[in-house]
């Protein structure tokens, strides 16, 4: 298991791991890689990033289904949509690894969504389970 830590400068904000995510999954040849943040307020997507308006679509529909300011949890810290967003997307992916390489399709990276920021320090967890 390996881990790193990634700064978020946005409230709301994708950033694209898939490199991150390569380089540490070493030479395995074929298994699983799981990646996974330890946080309430965020979570991991698949998606294209290519073209940014994707991610500005994808940003602005959780906005829409879950708009700030009307949630209980708000009276606490002020983030229920947040928690709200991140249980929806959830916390992790699980990608196949062939000869080494992750399976991603050709337009498809590996995204950590941050729904409460900016915060200095973001956690990511990549775990490989290796098949023989």
């Amino acid at each position: 298991m390996k881990e790193f830590v990634l700064k978020t400068t946005k409230k709301y904000e994708l950033v694209d791991i898939t490199e991150k995510v390569s380089s540490l999954i070493d030479k395995v040849g074929d298994g699983m890689c799981i990646v996974y943040t330890p946080h309430a307020t965020a979570g991991i997507i698949i998606n294209e990033n290519w073209d940014e308006s994707v991610q500005k679509d994808f940003i602005n529909l959780l906005n829409k289904l879950i708009p700030e300011g009307k949630w209980e949890h708000d009276r606490i810290d002020n983030n229920g949509a947040a928690h709200l967003k991140s249980a929806i997307i959830g916390p992790s992916k699980t990608i196949p690894i062939k000869n080494g390489k992750l399976q991603l399709g050709k337009w498809q990276s590996i995204m950590f969504c941050e729904f409460d920021g900016p915060r200095s320090e973001r956690k990511v967890i990549v775990q490989v389970i290796k098949c023989m």
